[in-house]
């Protein structure tokens, strides 16, 4: 956790302001290794007296969620997980884990995302051709920006950043303050090793449960100005009106509410400020099925079509489900996402790329 980050965003107990709607202040309770102005092993704490609830930093990641105990549960392999297995000790312990074990699960995921996130700062010959050329989530993000009015201030905000690609661009393109946030641990410890190191070292898929091991160095600029936390899109540890750009690449239809989740960006948004939106309503099936936008309900007016109740969301006040604090400003409604699941196999989305603004 960079010092920097925490002090200019002052985070607050995500437990206090959700369950009991108070801003309590988090503080830094514990520092036992610090990297330069990073955090890597440490704790935060809730300054309210009725609380106190730690919240640990671990690998350089501060843990910032309103049911911590449970997330830690939930999260406990991948939390401690180890990172210094030889690639062939890796291979074997995958043969013997099995296809439909957390550890190769885990490897699938970092082989996804790493590559389209960093395939393309890879060496010349570092892989073998592929399908489909990394960098969708750039070139996503890169369109998302083109709909604003206006250049981009800091500090910016990216949900759901996963190996955290879409943060690092932020901070360079625009030269100020980036926090990249998710829930995936895993994802997040990627990022942090190539904010820290300058390198990037994952699995890529090639068939079945075989990988192969890249590493290589990852060149970024403006590094210092970014930074990955463990939080929750519905639950954010910040005050109101923290951010001048919130970035949101196909998360929507993975939060459990949907319409919570624009809220909660109209919240944490400064008067102002844009978010970019970016969905190909692939609704996932832990999100109940009620919660979605579209996707059921054919029977509706709108015959469950998802874009025009979004619409409807980020449009006039005089419609009953507006979200108040979003105006649409722009939007594209078909855009490409590849992505590479193995040699022989590419998954392709139809993305829905919007942009919004909160008045001032």
């Amino acid at each position: 956790m960079r010092i920097a980050h925490f002090e200019t965003l002052q985070p607050v107990c995500p437990r206090c302001k959700v369950e009991q709607q108070i801003v309590a202040p988090l503080t830094i309770a514990n520092v036992t290794h610090q990297n330069d102005d990073i955090i890597v092993d440490g704790s935060l704490i809730c300054t309210n007296t009725q609380c106190r609830l730690e919240y640990p930093i671990i690998d350089g990641i501060p843990v910032i969620v309103n049911n911590l105990l449970k997330y830690l549960n939930d999260n406990f392999y991948h939390l401690t997980v180890r990172d210094d297995l030889s690639a062939l000790t890796e291979s074997i312990l995958g043969d013997a884990a099995g296809p439909g074990a957390v550890f190769n699960s885990m490897r699938h995921y970092l082989s996804t995302y790493a590559w389209d996130h960093y395939g393309d700062k890879a060496p010349a010959n570092e892989f073998s051709p592929q399908q489909v050329e990394p960098g969708s989530v750039v070139n996503c993000l890169n369109v998302g920006l083109s709909l604003l009015n206006e250049t981009p201030q800091s500090p910016m905000l990216d949900i759901g950043c996963a190996v955290g690609r879409s943060t690092f661009e932020l901070a360079a393109q625009f030269n100020g303050l980036a926090l990249g946030i998710d829930l995936n641990f895993t994802l997040l410890r990627i990022a942090q090793v190539i904010l820290r190191t300058g390198t990037i070292s994952f699995p890529l898929k090639s068939v079945g449960i075989v990988f192969d091991r890249h590493q290589y160095e990852v060149v970024l600029d403006n590094k210092h100005l970014v930074d990955f936390w463990a939080c929750d899109a519905l639950a954010l540890p910040f005050t109101n009106e923290s951010f001048h750009l919130i970035s949101a690449l196909n998360v929507l239809d993975t939060v459990n509410s949907p319409v919570n989740f624009l809220k909660s960006i109209g919240h944490a948004l400064l008067n102002g400020g844009n978010t970019i939106l970016a969905t190909p309503y692939d609704w996932s099936p832990p999100v109940p099925v009620h919660n979605w936008l579209g996707g059921h309900a054919q029977r509706d007016p709108e015959g469950g079509v998802s874009e025009i109740l979004l619409r409807k969301l980020l449009t006039s006040d005089e419609n009953s489900l507006a979200i108040g604090d979003l105006k649409l400003i722009g939007e594209i409604e078909h855009h490409p996402w590849h992505v590479r699941i193995h040699n022989r196999r590419t998954a392709s989305y139809d993305t829905h790329i919007i942009a919004c603004n909160k008045a001032k």
